[in-house]
C-alpha cells in the first residue's frame, strides 16, 4: 500500500478511534526491539501549547547544531508533518516502511491510528543516521492526556506539562485536578518535570510530588519578565535577555520559558548555549497558531478548540482590534465544549459563519447540531463544510474586516487550503 492506503487501513483496523492504555502498544514496541529513539528524550504534554513548545525546543536545539526529531499531532495538511527530522517532514516511503515493520510485528494486537503513528515516529528516530551520527534529541508531543498516551512507553529524560484546562472530559475527568493527575503521568522519578503554568492544577503538582519527580515550576523556579523590546528568563543566578517570539501572544512567552527550563535542566547532557536559545525563540514557527494572511479582508487562522484556547484568542482579538468587523468561521468536534468556546469570544466577534465537520471526521458536528449549541451571537450563515463557510465569510466581508477561522484542526486545515487557493501571502504568526 502507499501512504494513503496505510492511513485508511489504520482507521479501519481498530474498532475505536481512541483507546488509551500502554499494554498493547508497548508489547508491539518490544517486538520491534524497543530501540531508544534518541539518547535524550523530552516529552511535552498539556491542554494547550504543546505544539508551540515543541517548536521552541526544536528551534533552540537546531540553532545549537543538534540533530532533532519531533513528533507532533494532529497534522494540518499532510500526515508527514507529524514526523520531522532536522526540520524536514518524513517522506512517504520512510513512513510506509515503518508501517510495514509495525504490521509484521503486531500479530493479533490491535493498534489505533495514533498508535501506528507513534510507533512509526519512534522507529524512524531510532533508525536515522547523519553520516556516523544519530539523533541527539527526540521531542515527543502527547496526543491525549499523558499517563496512558502511547508516547508514554518511552521514559523521558525531561518532561513538560504546559497548561491544564477542561478538555477531553470523557477520557481525562471533569475538573482540572483530575486532568492534571492524568497529564502528570509523563513525569518520571528523579527526572526534570517542567510545569509551565504558574497557576498549575493541584492534582498535577500532587501527582508529580508523589512520583518523586524533580519539579521545576513556573513562577517558583523560573520566571518571565516581559518588556516592550524583549523579555527575560531567569532561574536562580541564570538570566537570559531574549527577543520576543515570532509566535507573538502572551502564552507564547510561557511556552518558550518552559522549553528553556527543560534545556536548563538538561544542560549537563546538552550544554547551555544562550545565543542558540535566543535564536530559537525568534525562529520558532508553527502553522495555524494565529497565523495571519495579507488580504482584504485579512484572514487569521487558529486551532483554538477548547475554552482555554478560546480565552487566549479573545485576548488577542481585543488587543488587536480590526479596522472593521471581525467575522468568525467556526466548527467543532462533538466532544468539545462548544458553549465554553463561544462564550469568551462573543464580544470580540461581530458575525459567525458555522461550518459542519461531519464530512471531515466521525466526531465532527453537523452544521445543524452546531447551530443548536451556538446561542446569543449573530449567526450570519450555517454551512455544510468549512470551505463553504470560508467562501461565504469572505464574500460578505469588507476590505477592512477580518475573518478568523478557528475551532478545530479541520477548520484550520481548510483555511490554509483556502489561503493557498486564493494565493494569499502569509503576513506573520502569533501564538
Amino acid at each position: 500500500m502507499d501512504l494513503a492506503g496505510w492511513l485508511d487501513y489504520q482507521q479501519r483496523v481498530h474498532p475505536r478511534a481512541i483507546e488509551l492504555g500502554l499494554d498493547r502498544v508497548r508489547a508491539v514496541w518490544q517486538r520491534l526491539g524497543a530501540p531508544r529513539p534518541a539518547p535524550t528524550v523530552v516529552t511535552v504534554g498539556g491542554t494547550n501549547g504543546k505544539g508551540s513548545t515543541v517548536a521552541f525546543l526544536e528551534a533552540m536545539l537546531r540553532a545549537d547544531g543538534r540533530h532533532v526529531g519531533a513528533y507532533t499531532s494532529p497534522h494540518l495538511l499532510r500526515y508527514n508533518e507529524r514526523v520531522r527530522i532536522d526540520g524536514a517532514d518524513a517522506g512517504d516511503d520512510a513512513l510506509v516502511a515503518a508501517f510495514e515493520r509495525i504490521e509484521a510485528a503486531r500479530g493479533d494486537i490491535a493498534l489505533t491510528y495514533f498508535e501506528y503513528g507513534t510507533l512509526a515516529a519512534l522507529l524512524l528516530f531510532a533508525d536515522v543516521k547523519f553520516a556516523e551520527a544519530k539523533l541527539d534529541v527526540a521531542l515527543l508531543e502527547v496526543g491525549l492526556g499523558g499517563r496512558l498516551d502511547a508516547v508514554n512507553i518511552i521514559d523521558a529524560d525531561a518532561a513538560i506539562v504546559t497548561t491544564i484546562d477542561i478538555d477531553h472530559q470523557d477520557w481525562l475527568g471533569n475538573d482540572r485536578d483530575s486532568i492534571g493527575r492524568e497529564k502528570a503521568g509523563v513525569f518520571r522519578t528523579g527526572k526534570p518535570a517542567i510545569v509551565g503554568d504558574a497557576d498549575a492544577a493541584r492534582g498535577l503538582l500532587d501527582a508529580a510530588e508523589a512520583l518523586g519527580a524533580d519539579m521545576r515550576i513556573a513562577g517558583r523556579d523560573f520566571f518571565v519578565d516581559i518588556g516592550e523590546d524583549g523579555w527575560r528568563w531567569t532561574s536562580g543566578a541564570v538570566a537570559l535577555a531574549l527577543p520576543h517570539p515570532a509566535l507573538d501572544a502572551p502564552c507564547q512567552h510561557a511556552n518558550a520559558a518552559a522549553a528553556i527550563a527543560a534545556l536548563h535542566a538538561l544542560r549537563d547532557r546538552l550544554g547551555w548555549n544562550a545565543d542558540a536559545i535566543a535564536r530559537g525563540v525568534a525562529q520558532a514557527r508553527v502553522g495555524a497558531r494565529l497565523q495571519r494572511f495579507a488580504s482584504a479582508p485579512e484572514l487569521v487562522v487558529d486551532v483554538a478548540h477548547n475554552p482555554q484556547a478560546a480565552r487566549v484568542l479573545a485576548r488577542w482579538l481585543a488587543a488587536h482590534p480590526a479596522r472593521g468587523r471581525t467575522i468568525a468561521v467556526f466548527g467543532a468536534l462533538g466532544d468539545k465544549d462548544v458553549r465554553g468556546i463561544v462564550e469568551p469570544l462573543a464580544v470580540a466577534i461581530d458575525a459567525w459563519h458555522l461550518a459542519g465537520l461531519a464530512k471531515d471526521s466521525p466526531r465532527g458536528l453537523r452544521s445543524g447540531a452546531l447551530g443548536e449549541l451556538v446561542r446569543g451571537v449573530d449567526v450570519a450563515g450555517v454551512h455544510d463544510d468549512a470551505a463553504s463557510a470560508l467562501e461565504a465569510a469572505f464574500d460578505g466581508a469588507g476590505a477592512g474586516d477580518r475573518v478568523v477561522a478557528f475551532g478545530s484542526f479541520f477548520i484550520a486545515a481548510a483555511a490554509l487550503t483556502f489561503a493557498q487557493r486564493r494565493g494569499l501571502a502569509p503576513r506573520g504568526q502569533c501564538r
